[in-house]
């Protein structure tokens, strides 16, 4: 409504990231219809506020005492002068100008590249002809013959309209390179964030790269061919890989020479803003006379504001924070579930954008992009359909970003966390007088390599790591950041000091170590100490970051070479282990007692190594209690029960000992601990285990003897039997893995959950018949493998396999492939079920019966070939029956190559897929025996 108009009673509303707005209510006639009208009381503003719901408001009206109809949710309106209503800016949608600068001589391809013409979209065709015409009479294309040559590639537009862009790849393949000079776009909207800006507007040049002249000598190589007609570009094309870098540089110079105001470009997309409207309009007055003066062109309709909301670089601002557009989200919303890795590429594509916005974006996609991996099948399962419909509604619950404040007052802080898949962090902002902070950005990715083999510790740094340097990018490289990890680990981390048992290289820890002490701080100045948020992140369903809170942490224990002689019968060492015997899971929790040098342990059935780590503190505590000790100090090597007692318990407690409302692990023993810790003063401190010889105080040796005490001591039988189980399931590992090397074969295991040892496998491997075969077969050079069939006539050796397919109607869903292996010719043999019977009638109907009795038959190893069936078949008829080495690609390197080639033949006749490959299945196999090149005959013209 005008913003002259306002109610009589004045009323505040506070929002969620704690500003607050004044508003006035007043009682108007409301329709949600725009139907039926009747009275409610509604709030009126001079700027249009986030409401929750305001989606659904927007369908309704209400009027006002003069009757007029008003929608909700907008601004007020005031006169402001667009910009679109200024002289110079052309009606005409086809404009193209003529920068006023000399011909550009741009660089020239090192080689000739000539592509014919492609089939392109029937659509296309006569909007490009026109278009086409229309370029040529702007003096923008013009007749040729050149010796090179690409094909036109047209690109429709999201208004319905056509592009013609020329398919460059191959001349961009050999196009020398120039340095780019286009900013990155995350750059340019971080800049524009920490704006703030009340106003905006835009400015889009029309055809810019069309306004760009090229010299004479450089057009040849950028000519395509148009019903038979040869043209080239006389100004700058797009789809050239250079063309970017050339016109946003141009665009730069001609605004820098006229002096223009403070603004942001992107290519030909121009950006201004400030604080009032008229403020604006100045600056874009400003540009548009650089620009029309330099010789650009500019559309009216390509010119938007000044208003307080504008979309730029495709993203919607508003007070300095970015918005997804509704138009964008009513789009993702509405796909439909993928049917093939290119509608899923698409998929990703478009939500991918929008990345920041969602929480665990990577860890929530990661099952869509698995379905589009090369080496994938597609196969859209539940898994894919969860998280299919789970990104879609991130997307319309994303909350907006920004805008980037500075200053003293103003806390940033970086929640950062180590997943199971990958870390995790989210950069969040808080003002005084704000009880809820504003989100910046949120970022995840998977582990990489072997940051998945990190120990705990490591990921959290890692997280924090990326984490930082996400953060510098948003709000600069000296601003201070509240560091905010899910586990307390990192104190240590500002000591300098690395724990002996990393995994990470030298190297790495060194980079971390400079990077956090130098960028974060845990606790405030004036708090020493870990300060933290709650563990449930800010990404819940009200957007909002949670006060901060002061964990309290347990006191930590002083070294035990520290420790008074008076205070060390107060000490223990504690310690757990679990193994397997015979059949069962058995545990041991032991307790040592370093000045009394006894040991107390209990153990037990069915549980685990943390469980024993776990009863052993318990344990401890009863110690402690019966003796009616004053004070307790424990000494434990695990990370875990360290930070249970310095944090956890006490938010355990506070839960009802649940945790995202499940009960936590092991709740009764804690619940016990937690008791007993009531009246006792513990204090923890947590020993590096496995510190060399050289190095061990008397602090590791006494966790040494806790260690040894924890050992489960099993009788010799069972030890033969544990033996026997361990060389069994390292085969079943090797084997299954498909016979990889040792480490190779560990990772493999230890990501199914199977803990195997380095030396077991070994042992395993060294004794393989399989390995042994493929070094042998290695050993063989490429060219001796082919020069094998040379010693067979046509006919008499054959390489045969099956390919699985969709299920046609008749029930057959694999195809027999039979390859003559001197020639390369395909027989074809379709089937319901691969089996024995099967392969021998295929054999009898394409090869014997055709080609005559073969001398040589390979195979793999699959069931329907390695049978007795098989053999006596074989024997009968005298052939010679090799499998190949299984997991030697060479050895099955010809009727593989064929496979390729006839599945890619079924998929091009049907029209992307094996729908009716069946029907199709004779002549794409008649086609892969006739195909050729100028240099080298196909296997029908080489018989």
């Amino acid at each position: 409504m005008p913003s002259s108009y306002s109610g009589v009673e004045p009323i505040c509303i506070s929002g969620v990231t704690g500003g607050s707005q004044q508003l006035s209510l007043l009682e108007a006639e409301v329709s949600l219809t725009g139907k039926d009208w009747h009275k409610h009381p509604i709030v009126t503003g001079p700027d249009a506020p986030c409401i929750l719901g305001i989606d659904y408001l927007r369908r309704g009206y209400f009027k006002d005492p003069k009757g007029y109809r008003w929608a909700f949710g907008i601004a007020a309106l005031e006169e402001v002068e667009q910009l679109s209503t200024l002289p110079g800016l052309s009606e005409d949608p086809s404009v193209v100008g003529l920068l006023k600068v000399e011909e550009q001589r741009v660089p020239i391809a090192t080689k000739t590249v000539h592509r014919r013409q492609y089939r392109t979209n029937r659509d296309s065709l006569v909007p490009i002809h026109q278009l086409i015409h229309r370029l040529e009479s702007q003096k923008v294309i013009s007749k040729t013959h050149s010796p090179f040559n690409s094909p036109i590639w047209p690109v429709r537009k999201a208004n319905g309209e056509w592009r013609l862009t020329v398919d460059y790849r191959g001349l961009n393949e050999v196009t020398p390179a120039m340095s780019a000079a286009v900013p990155d776009m995350l750059e340019l909207q971080y800049e524009l964030e920490s704006k703030a800006a009340k106003w905006y507007a835009t400015i889009d040049i029309a055809n810019a790269f069309f306004s760009i002249p090229i010299a004479p000598e450089c057009r040849p190589q950028f000519a395509f061919t148009w019903r038979g007609i040869q043209y080239t570009w006389n100004r700058l094309p797009q789809g050239w890989k250079h063309s970017s870098t050339i016109c946003h540089r141009l665009v730069h110079i001609a605004l820098e020479k006229g002096e223009a105001p403070e603004h942001l470009q992107f290519i030909d997309d121009i950006i201004v803003w400030g604080d009032t409207a008229e403020e604006v309009s100045e600056k874009g007055k400003k540009i548009i006379e650089i620009l029309l003066k330099a010789g650009f062109a500019i559309k009216r309709q390509k010119v938007k504001g000044p208003g307080r909301e504008i979309q730029f670089l495709g993203i919607k601002w508003q007070d300095g924070r970015r918005h997804i557009p509704m138009e964008v989200i009513n789009k993702i919303t509405a796909m439909a579930p993928p049917t093939t890795k290119k509608e899923t590429q698409a998929f990703l594509g478009a939500v991918g954008f929008w990345r920041m916005h969602i929480p665990n974006y990577s860890l929530i996609v990661s099952p869509l992009y698995h379905v589009t991996r090369k080496k994938n099948d597609f196969k859209w399962g539940p898994e894919q359909q969860q998280a299919f419909e789970q990104i879609k509604q991130e997307i319309t619950q994303a909350v907006a970003l920004g805008p980037v404040r500075t200053g003293q007052e103003i806390k940033n802080v970086l929640y950062t966390a180590a997943g199971e898949n990958g870390p995790s962090w989210s950069l969040w902002q808080r003002a005084p007088g704000e009880s809820r902070g504003r989100p910046l950005g949120f970022w995840s990715r998977g582990y990489k390599g072997s940051e998945a083999n990190y120990t705990l510790t490591e990921k959290e740094i890692l997280a924090a790591y990326e984490g930082i340097r996400a953060a510098s990018e948003v709000v600069g490289t000296e601003t201070q950041l509240l560091l905010a990890p899910r586990l307390p680990v990192l104190g240590w981390m500002f000591k300098g000091k690395a724990p002996s048992t990393h995994h990470a290289t030298d190297a790495t820890w060194s980079k971390w170590v400079a990077l956090i002490t130098q960028r974060a701080r845990i606790g405030n100045l004036d708090r020493p100490g870990l300060v933290e948020m709650i563990t449930n992140w800010p990404e819940s369903k009200d957007a909002g970051m949670s006060p901060e809170q002061e964990v309290k942490r347990a006191e930590e224990a002083p070294p035990y070479n520290k420790l008074p002689e008076e205070e060390k019968p107060y000490a223990l060492f504690t310690d757990g282990s679990c193994r397997i015997v015979g059949k069962h899971r058995q545990w041991k929790a032991a307790v040592w007692h370093p000045t009394r040098e006894t040991t107390e342990a209990v153990e037990g059935q069915g549980e685990s190594s943390q469980f024993a780590e776990v009863k052993a503190i318990q344990l401890a505590l009863e110690i402690a209690e019966r003796e009616k000790w004053p004070r307790l100090y424990l000494y434990t090597d695990s990370w875990v029960m360290a930070n249970a007692l310095w944090k956890w318990l006490q938010q355990w407690k506070q839960n009802n000992w649940q945790r995202k409302g499940r009960p936590i692990w092991a709740a009764e023993v804690w619940q016990d601990i937690a008791a007993r810790m009531e009246n006792l003063a513990v204090k923890v401190r947590h020993v590096d285990a496995h510190i060399p010889k050289s190095r061990a105080t008397d602090e590791h040796q006494h966790n040494q003897q806790a260690d040894q005490a924890a050992k489960i001591e099993v009788a010799q039988v069972d030890l033969d039997w544990q033996r026997k189980g361990e060389l069994f399931i390292a085969r079943w590992a090797h084997e299954t893995s498909g016979h990889q090397g040792r480490d190779a074969t560990y990772r493999w295991a230890r990501d199914r959950g199977v803990d195997l040892n380095i030396d077991t496998i070994a042992e395993i491997i060294h004794g393989c018949e399989t390995c042994a075969a493929i070094k042998q077969a290695k050993r063989v050079k490429p060219q001796q493998n082919e020069d094998r069939w040379l010693k067979y006539k046509y006919g008499e050796a054959w390489q045969i396999d099956y390919i699985t397919l969709p299920q046609t109607r008749q029930g057959k869903r694999h195809v027999l492939t039979m390859v003559e292996a001197t020639t390369g010719w395909l027989e074809t043999y379709p089937v319901s079920h691969a089996t024995a019977r099967n392969t021998i009638l295929g054999l009898e109907n394409q090869v014997l019966w055709r080609h005559g009795t073969p001398e040589r038959i390979e195979s793999d190893n699959g069931t329907h070939f390695r049978n007795n069936l098989i053999d006596a078949w074989a024997e009968e008829h005298g052939i010679e029956w090799v499998y190949h080495i299984p997991y030697h690609a060479p050895a099955s390197g010809k009727i593989e190559r064929y496979n390729g080639l006839l599945k890619t033949t079924l998929k091009a006749m049907g029209g992307g897929t094996f729908k009716h490959w069946d029907t199709h299945l004779t002549k794409a196999t008649w086609l892969v025996n006739t195909r050729g090149s100028a240099n080298r005959a196909g296997p029908a013209q080489s018989r």
